[in-house]
């Protein structure tokens, strides 16, 4: 029985689903040799093998998911959580590190026949419990995050960064943060610096963490004062305002930042109009900042005119780099040094990992370290 639409026409009958029997008869060929096709195993000819998958995709045939599921004993879906962003949920996807890292975490994951669940940071138990998730992915996990152990406690594999490793049923992909900030402030005192500054978030990840320690080390180290701002909240204007603190303050060791007097607004991105901050509101000559090493992840561009607004010449008085992904930083005047964590490599590295322990068996604890890519731009060399 149909019933009327409402808009006055009846429900047409739902269309059949196409089976690969259907399939194999439109493109005469056997059942079995269309299944091999479709499943890229058996010894075809190139030919044959397009053939069927053409078929297929005209026909709009798809697998049954149910009966794949059943032979596999999996759902093929993976839950994702960007465990950094637990209080600013709709911030992670206007990052460019978190937005190419999800999209190529799903992309990599989807070639490999799994589809990404997003899950909100902070998730309770109960709000992912009766999902089949065949394994979790916690990016950048806080200090304090609960669904580590929560999924853990579920049976469940977790895929995060080095903060999980020896964890029964947990595996890591990291990238070498102490040697990344090593090179960074390597290549500023090549370039004659020696008051770098340190914008970093006020985070308990572990990456922020050993941000943080090898920049004390390498200060220790080189004979320097520490002279680090904390960000508070992620977003550009939070992260400029900290970029103005650093550049019209003395910042003593540890981090805190000596009386400066007021700061322009976070994220007035507008030139200087000379009713700005002066000579007198930054720090004498021969203390000012003359390295600035942003972690806190901002727009190159809005970072480089927050130091031009202050009266600093880029690269002149103040070298700049910025731990980002953010493409922009190529075509500033100067184009900006950044910092890449390499997402796209993490993605692939996480994901040849999950699939190796879902689907070979592999139960020996994994882990693997990705490189970072220093890319020197004009921003971080002075003119000789």
């Amino acid at each position: 029985m149909t019933t009327g639409s409402r808009h006055g026409g009846q429900h047409s009958s739902p269309t059949p689903r196409v089976r690969l029997v259907d399939v194999a008869r439109e493109a005469g060929l056997s059942k079995t040799t269309v299944s091999a096709a479709l499943n890229d195993t058996g010894r075809l000819s190139p030919a044959v093998r397009e053939k069927a998958r053409e078929t297929a995709r005209r026909m709009g045939y798809r697998p049954n998911a149910t009966a794949r599921q059943l032979r596999a004993g999996r759902a093929k879906l993976i839950g994702y959580v960007v465990g950094e962003m637990a209080d600013a949920p709709a911030v992670f996807l206007e990052s460019p590190y978190f937005a190419r890292l999800t999209g190529a975490t799903a992309a990599t994951a989807l070639r490999r026949g799994y589809a990404l669940v997003l899950l909100p940071a902070g998730s309770l138990q109960s709000e992912w419990s009766e999902l089949p998730l065949d394994a979790v992915i916690v990016t950048d996990p806080g200090a304090d995050d609960r669904i580590v152990d929560d999924v853990l406690a579920a049976g469940i594999p977790v895929f995060s960064d080095r903060s999980v490793e020896g964890r029964p049923g947990a595996y890591w992909v990291d990238v070498d943060t102490g040697a990344a900030v090593r090179a960074t402030l390597d290549h500023f005192r090549e370039q004659g610096a020696r008051r770098p500054v340190l914008v970093v978030p006020d985070s308990t990840t572990r990456f922020h963490a050993e941000v943080f320690a090898a920049h004390r080390e390498w200060c220790a180290e080189h004979g320097l004062p520490e002279r680090v701002v904390r960000v508070e909240e992620p977003g550009n204007g939070p992260v400029v305002q900290a970029v103005e603190t650093a550049l019209t303050g003395a910042v003593a060791a540890g981090g805190d930042p000596a009386e400066a007097g007021d700061r322009p607004g976070a994220g007035d991105d507008r030139p200087d109009s000379g009713d700005g901050p002066g000579a007198g509101d930054r720090p004498e000559a021969g203390d000012r900042p003359d390295a600035l090493l942003v972690v806190a992840e901002a727009s190159p561009p809005l970072v480089l005119g927050a130091a031009r607004r202050l009266g600093y010449d880029v690269p002149g008085d103040l070298l700049l780099a910025c731990v980002s992904e953010d493409v922009t930083a190529e075509h500033t005047e100067p184009p900006v040094t950044t910092l890449s964590l390499r997402p796209e490599a993490i993605a692939e590295a996480g994901i040849d990992h999950l699939v190796r322990v879902l689907e070979r068996g592999s139960r020996e604890p994994l882990g693997a370290v990705v490189p970072t890519r220093l890319d020197i731009r004009a921003s971080s060399v002075r003119k000789h």
